[in-house]
């Protein structure tokens, strides 16, 4: 397990991360999860509405360093500038369940986001796992206030189920984080001539982490590497020197990655969890800065983990069958079938994926694993086991050649329950098939189902449809209101299995345009409303008849009449105008005892008059 944590400090993404998730070595290969915590990431309003209805740049940026590595997003969780990422290689995914998300603000007195704590749990082939990332108070006179604050986040997140509620009743806990803890009593011309020396050692005992692991009962049992790197903060900003403003920071080792095993609890019964100490051990194998970043006032702190324990799960949930190549539509079908116990869904399904994708809803097609669907959900007999068949449609499949993965979805835990192993598709292109069938999958960089990955438990692989309970990880909730437009290239394919996702704007509402060599024609037609309704090139306005004598009267029985807003109950009629040329209008009209530009509300009556002095109200 790699953990990395790293205060960006506002900064934009950098170009290239592989040294700092220690890519493109051998250790590569056998890193299994890797769980990266930032803090200060761009939170500012603006930017935070565009984050919230898009992946943020920097998830976007490890999704798409990993996903060449088989690394898959398995879960996020943010808190204004606070993110944590979990990644897993793709064949772990059926063996890591339970996945929760939890927040705790601790900033201005719990009701800001700027500070506290953001954690991911979930059972990794049985054991119980939780990943904390903190950011907590600065300046060297907070460390009561920095242990204050832990011991709420401890406090706060609670996570539902039979085990493991709180984050220390986990069999294993990462802590890491810019955790803001100081170098004590010694100056800052003694600290920087330690770290030009290289003595390092001299400035341990006088770290404030070090002090309170061995006084605050809060942090009993938390492990720490030896900190042979030099201190993370401050720098300045593009440069390796240590703060040189008028400030003048004193170096600190700010950014820390930390562990605790659970102990045995005693007097356990025979029914109990099963304690994790002597079957379940932690070995550091590196625990470094990377000096090579300087895109912020720190620098990033990677470590890695060696965890060894007993597997409590050797099959998964769901096993799929099927077969290594498909080379023809027919040969499209899935055979799957379901362990006893497992809770099955109707919402849940199967996506066909493409080898390097990114997150659990960065799917190329999908169909749907009901039972109840007798036309494409049969009962087989599999080796002699019961199990379910499903068959994806020649529409649904990728032109073309390539390895791709299947994957079941659950529903009710909001993971992959099952995967196969890379098998070959091998369809002939077809002229519409390459121009429009297989946009999807042509490209992963211009996928945009990265959206649906903000859908808070959503009950398909879209987010049409939310479930109304709490949400845990970042989604789209506060933004239902909004139409998210495709982009062009996305209007030919929808990656949604949900008919929901295809709406599209309101095709019933009536269009007026009117030219000015038909203003005398009132009567039009319902299908050329309907027409005009349809053409996005005409677009959709209304647009008032104005003569030299005043407003137009149109008879109220025209269909141009019964298809004004007004009587519709939909808006009120507005008009743009210069200012110089709406006053003198309006005075003009005053003068003459009419007031054409009066307020009008969708639900007042057309009747209703206005006071003159209302009338005058810009």
């Amino acid at each position: 397990i790699t953990v990395v944590t790293w205060n960006v400090g506002t900064a934009m993404p950098p170009n290239d991360v592989t040294s700092l998730l220690h890519l493109n070595t051998g250790e590569t290969n056998d890193v299994d999860m890797i769980a990266i915590g930032l803090q200060e990431v761009n939170s500012k309003i603006n930017k935070r509405l565009k984050d919230a209805l898009f992946t943020d740049q920097w998830s976007e940026l490890f999704m798409d360093v990993l996903s060449p590595f088989h690394f898959i997003l398995v879960s996020t969780v943010r808190m204004q500038g606070v993110i944590l990422l979990v990644f897993a290689k793709y064949y772990h995914l059926p063996f890591l369940q339970d996945i929760q998300t939890d927040c705790t603000r601790t900033g201005l007195g719990g009701y800001w986001g700027n500070k506290g704590g953001v954690s991911v749990r979930l059972s990794i082939f049985g054991h119980m796992v939780c990943f904390l990332n903190c950011h907590l108070p600065a300046h060297l006179e907070k460390a009561e206030q920095r242990k204050e604050d832990f011991a709420t986040i401890l406090h706060m997140q609670q996570f539902e189920g039979p085990v493991a509620n709180g984050i220390l009743d986990h069999d294993l806990v990462f802590w890491f984080g810019d955790l803001n803890f100081r170098i004590e009593s010694l100056d800052i011309c003694f600290v920087k001539y330690a770290i030009d020396s290289n003595v390092l050692s001299q400035l341990w005992e006088k770290d404030q982490l070090n002090i309170a692991k061995s006084t605050w009962p809060v942090l009993r049992g938390f492990q720490e590497g030896p900190l042979n790197f030099p201190p993370t903060f401050k720098f300045d900003v593009g440069t390796n020197k240590y703060d040189s403003s008028a400030k003048k920071r004193k170096p600190a080792w700010t950014d820390r990655i930390l562990w605790k095993i659970k102990p045995p609890s005693k007097g356990m019964g025979m029914g109990g969890h099963q304690p994790s100490q002597g079957v379940l051990s932690v070995s550091q194998l590196c625990y470094c800065s990377h000096m090579e970043y300087t895109v912020s006032d720190h620098k990033p702190v990677a470590a890695i983990f060696a965890v060894q324990f007993a597997s409590k799960v050797d099959n998964p949930l769901v096993e799929i069958y099927v077969a290594d190549e498909w080379s023809r539509p027919e040969q499209a079908v899935v055979r799957y079938k379901m362990a006893v116990g497992f809770h099955r869904s109707s919402w849940d399904w199967i996506g066909l994926y493409r080898v390097g994708f990114r997150h659990p809803k960065d799917y190329v097609s999908y169909v749907w694993a009901r039972s109840d669907d007798g036309e494409r959900c049969l009962e087989k007999q599999l080796s002699g086991v019961s199990g379910l068949q499903v068959m994806f449609s020649e529409e649904a499949l990728p032109k073309g050649n390539g390895e791709y993965i299947l994957g079941y979805y659950s529903n009710t835990s909001s993971s992959i329950a099952g995967v196969t192993e890379p098998f070959q598709i091998s369809l002939p292109r077809s002229e519409e098939g390459s121009s429009s069938t297989d946009s999807s999958g042509s490209s992963s960089e211009e996928d945009d189902s990265t959206l649906v990955l903000l859908a808070p438990k959503s009950r398909s692989p879209s987010p049409g449809k939310m479930k109304r309970h709490r949400s845990r990880s970042p989604s789209l909730a506060k933004f239902q209101g909004l139409i998210l437009r495709p982009s062009s290239r996305d209007r030919g394919t929808s990656r949604s299995p949900s008919p929901q996702s295809r709406r599209t704007l309101p095709r019933n509402i009536p269009t007026i345009h009117l030219p000015q060599e038909e203003l005398g024609h009132h009567e039009v037609k319902s299908k050329e409303l309907g027409q005009a309704a349809e053409s996005p090139e005409r677009g959709s306005f209304y647009q008032t008849v104005q003569e030299q004598s005043g407003l137009r009267r149109v008879p109220a029985d025209s269909s141009l009449a019964r298809a004004d807003p007004r009587n519709l109950g939909l808006l009120p009629a507005l008009r743009l105008e210069m200012i110089d040329q709406a006053l003198g209008r309006r005075q003009e009209s005053t003068d003459q005892g009419y007031h054409p530009c009066r307020r009008m509300s969708p639900t007042s009556p057309p009747g209703s008059g206005t006071s003159p002095k209302e009338g005058r109200s810009p």
